[in-house]
Order: C-alpha cells, then sequence, then structure tokens
C-alpha cells in the first residue's frame, strides 16, 4: 500500500500541530506551511500528493486561485472545515471535506481512499449534500482512537512507543541502533515506564524476531528456585523435581530472554549468571551435561545498579557484563508533552467496549494530567484512562471528574500562581536544602569542624572553611542516606530529597558513588 504525502496548510498552529501528530503517527509524511507560504511548496507537489487546506486561513481564496491555476491535473484536496462554506464545492479539485476538530474515524475513511497499491488513485466523489455537525470546540481532541492506525497499514514494532517528545526520540533511536544486533542491553527506567515495551521491541526488530521471546521476573521468585527456572532441572534432581524441565534460557534458544528486574537478584545466581553470558554455556540444576546457550540476554531495573555495587548487593563484573548498552527509559513526568498522545492512544484499546466510544477530556483536565508527577508512570496513566471511562462513559471529563489528587494539585497550582504573582519582584528563593544549611551556620554557637558532619551546632572557624567543598559533603551524605532508607532505588531517593530522578543520577556520577 503506497500512502499519499500530505501538505498540510493551515494558520491555526495549534489546529495544525495536532493534526500533523496523528497524521506523522499514521506514518504519513506530513509537510506543514502557513497560507502565506504555500506558493514556495505548489512547484514540489506531484499527483501522489494530498493537500489539507483548513477554511480559516488568511489567504484562502488566494489559495483556491493558486491551485486551480497550479496544473490542468485535478488536485486532491481536503478541507478542514469548521463553517461549511459552499463556494468551494465547484471546483473539480475538492475530493473531500472533513469536519473540525476532526475525529480519528472519520480522518481514517478518508485517507484510506487514498491509499493504494500502486501510485495511482483514483479521486473519491464528494457528496456535496453531506450535513455535517460540528463538534464542540472548547473539547480537546481526544477520541478513542485519536491516533490508532489504519488496520490495513503495517506498522513498525517502533510504533508501539508512543510519544514524539525528544526523550522518546532519543530511546527509539537507541533501539534502531542496537536492536539488529546481539549485544546485551541494559534497559534502565523507574517501574511502570515501560521496559518490558522497549524489550519486545528490540526483540521484534532483530534477526531474532521468529524465535521465542521468553521474560522472567529476577525479584517475583524465589531465591531457591530461580536456578531451576532459568536452567532448568533433571528428574529427581531435588525434592518434588518429578520430571525433567526446562529452563528458561533453553526455551528462549535463538531466541530473547528477558531478566527483569535483574537488581533483584540473588548474588548466588549473579554468579551463574555471570558465567553463562561469559562461556555461552549451562547446566540443568542436577546434571552435568553442558548445554551451548545461543540467546540474547536483555535485562531490566528500575534500581541504580552503581548504588546497589556499592552497597555490596549487586556484582561490578555482572554489572559490566550486562551494560554493553544501555538504554534508560524517562519518567512519564520528564516527558509531559506525550501526555495529550498517551491518552489518545490507551483510549483506543477501549474502542471495543461500551466504555470506549468517546473519551472526550476539558483542556483544563488535560492541563492537571499534564503537571501530575505520575510516580506510576504510565503503568497509571493507562489505569486511570481505564477507570474514567468506566465512570464516565461518553461524557465530557472536566478537572472536576478527575481522583481527589488530582483535585489537591489544582490547588497546589493555583496557590503557586498566587505567590508568584505576589513576589513576581522578589529575589529567587533558596531551595530547602541550601536554606537549611544556611539557618545551621547562623544560628550555630559551637566550633564548626568540617569533617565532624554530626555536629549541630556551628560557628565559623578562625581560619575559615572551603564552604562548597563542606556542602558537597553534607550533600553526600544527604544522598547516601535517602538511598539506604529507600533500599536503592534511585527514584524513591529523589523523591524524599525533592528531586528529579535524573538529577539525582548525575550527582551520584558527580561525586562519584558508583565506585
Amino acid at each position: 500500500m503506497t500512502l499519499p504525502r500530505i501538505l498540510l496548510v493551515d494558520d491555526d498552529s495549534s489546529r495544525s500541530q495536532q493534526l500533523e501528530t496523528i497524521l506523522q503517527f499514521m506514518e504519513y509524511s506530513v509537510t506543514a506551511t502557513p497560507s502565506a507560504h504555500i506558493d514556495t511548496h505548489l512547484a514540489a507537489i506531484t499527483d501522489d500528493w494530498l493537500i489539507f487546506i483548513a477554511h480559516t486561513c488568511a489567504h484562502f481564496n488566494t489559495l483556491v486561485h493558486l491551485l486551480d491555476k497550479h496544473t490542468a491535473q485535478p488536485k486532491r484536496i481536503l478541507i478542514v472545515d469548521k463553517e461549511h462554506p459552499t463556494h468551494y464545492l465547484a471546483f473539480s479539485w475538492v475530493a473531500s471535506i472533513v469536519e473540525c476538530p476532526i475525529t480519528y474515524p472519520e480522518l481514517s475513511r478518508t485517507l484510506q481512499q487514498f491509499s493504494t497499491s500502486d501510485n495511482t488513485a483514483s479521486l473519491p466523489t464528494l457528496d456535496h449534500s453531506t450535513q455535517h455537525t460540528s463538534a464542540p470546540e472548547h473539547l480537546t481532541l481526544l477520541r478513542s482512537a485519536a491516533i490508532n492506525p489504519p488496520p490495513a497499514q503495517p506498522l513498525s514494532p517502533l510504533f508501539r512507543l508512543q510519544g514524539d517528545s525528544t526523550q522518546i526520540a532519543m530511546v527509539r533511536h537507541l533501539i534502531s541502533q542496537v536492536a539488529e544486533s546481539n549485544a546485551t542491553v541494559l534497559i534502565l527506567g523507574e517501574s511502570g515506564t515501560g521496559k518490558e515495551v522497549v524489550a519486545r521491541i528490540l526483540h521484534d526488530l532483530s534477526n531474532r524476531h521468529n524465535k521465542l521471546f521468553v521474560p522472567i521476573n529476577c525479584g517475583a521468585i524465589p531465591a531457591e528456585l530461580l536456578e531451576s527456572e532459568l536452567f532448568g532441572h533433571e528428574k529427581g534432581a531435588f525434592t518434588g523435581a518429578l520430571s525433567a524441565r526446562q529452563g528458561r534460557f533453553e526455551m528462549a534458544e535463538g531466541g530473547t530472554l528477558f531478566l527483569d528486574e535483574i537488581g533483584d537478584m540473588p548474588m548466588p545466581m549473579q554468579v551463574k549468571l555471570l558465567r553463562v553470558l561469559q562461556e555461552r554455556t549451562f547446566e540443568r540444576v542436577g546434571s552435568n551435561k553442558t548445554i551451548h546457550a545461543n540467546v540474547r540476554v536483555i535485562a531490566a531495573t528500575h534500581r541504580c545498579l552503581e548504588y546497589e555495587i556499592q552497597e555490596n548487593r549487586f556484582r561490578e563484573d555482572l554489572f559490566y557484563r550486562l551494560n554493553v548498552f544501555p538504554i534508560e527509559i524517562p519518567a512519564l513526568r520528564e516527558r509531559a508533552d506525550d501526555i495529550p498522545v498517551l491518552i489518545a492512544h490507551f483510549a483506543s484499546t477501549l474502542v471495543d467496549t461500551p466504555q470506549g466510544d468517546a473519551l472526550q477530556l476539558t483542556p483544563a483536565a488535560l492541563r492537571l494530567l499534564m503537571d501530575y508527577t505520575w510516580p506510576g508512570n504510565i503503568r497509571e496513566l493507562a489505569n486511570l484512562i481505564e477507570r474514567l471511562a468506566i465512570i464516565y462513559p461518553n461524557k465530557i471529563i472536566s478537572a472536576d471528574d478527575l481522583p481527589e489528587k488530582f483535585q489537591r494539585l489544582r490547588l497546589d497550582n493555583e496557590h503557586q500562581e498566587d505567590n508568584s504573582r505576589a513576589n513576581e519582584t522578589e529575589e529567587p528563593a533558596l531551595n530547602a536544602a541550601e536554606e537549611a544549611m544556611l539557618n545551621a551556620l547562623l544560628t550555630s554557637s559551637a566550633p564548626l569542624n568540617p569533617l565532624d558532619k554530626t555536629t549541630s551546632n556551628l560557628t565559623l572557624p578562625e581560619h575559615g572553611i572551603d564552604l562548597k567543598e563542606y556542602l558537597n559533603e553534607m550533600e553526600i551524605d544527604l544522598i547516601r542516606q535517602a538511598l539506604e532508607e529507600c533500599n536503592g532505588v534511585v527514584a524513591h531517593a529523589a523523591k524524599r530529597l525533592n528531586m528529579r530522578r535524573t538529577t539525582l543520577v548525575e550527582k551520584l556520577r558527580k561525586f562519584d558513588l558508583q565506585r
């Protein structure tokens, strides 16, 4: 199937960007331009192009005349219509009219008429008697299948990684670079960010895609059973081993083994896994027969393995064996611009259910969702969308309909806005850590020993102090305390320190805490 290229002409940048995003996710090649610049694009347009024109463009009449004179060939034009004008219906090159906001079902049906098995597509007949019903203008375009591509269009596995932010584009780029190799990949990211999705995409894009993808959660299986799960066992190898059994390495022969939550693997098993990765051989439990493993290993964890190494909970040699090609998946709060795309995607999965017919959010509700920190990441967002679709079927979801935690967020946002307006002329405030440190220095009465960080009452010594070094030492201690309290989970430690996960990771590198 050959997809036409699309020239999108619209002076409304917001609407243009929204439509361009949807078309790109449907794998169309799109060129967007304001109406004043269309003449620079017309020379390159051939009959295999589609042209979208918004009737509200400032130069609409000029566009009509330019297109009418540009070529004798009929042009395939779709008018994005708000006011249902009739004066352009006489032009033979007007192929269709679609209403704004544009819903996926109508857009998909219209575009499928232009997707053919060769480069020549017949123009659909425009029914000028068709009556259009305008959708409410205050609604955000979040229909149940807003970014679900036509079923007939083959999709790259990368399409499953929803979003068009810079961060997710980098993840796609890294996947494309390493997918076809046999290199071991280590996927890093908080719980719920989609690490297994990335692992499956890597498998589907690899030369091993015709073989099995075998996942195993290293933290969900008791330590005494994990060896048998990975390597299999012979009959009678231990109590309850009534028959011989394949392990995950044998099941994944020729394919991909996904070791999820590798950071939770017990230390004794880490030694045995290291040998398999080095020698590419293993033995079943209770057997001395060596089995060769032709398996690609992909591992994932939400933990900071550098810190786990420092705390003697993870082997450094295994880390370097796994960390051949790391891919870090950003937290949802770090790519909030992708939330509308993700909402539309999750809503599209409900299209076959009674509550999935039309999921709509007001702009205020969408802003709250984009301001939220999403500790559960994409998994939490998916669950929320399903819950909203069940509770409010076929209803416009406003900010008041969102759960209580979003109401608290709205009050906090309003309070911050009030404070921001009140303090516009004031100097920037210190952050909490800086303020606490300086208060300790100002209110202290005892001599200050830079090496004694347990001192609670501090005074500046006569010989002075390297304040930057001292504050760095205090910061390192606080980071260590936070990580210990959170069992090495960087995301939780970052929350305790009121900083972003990526900032904490950078500080771990800066202070060389991983070694």
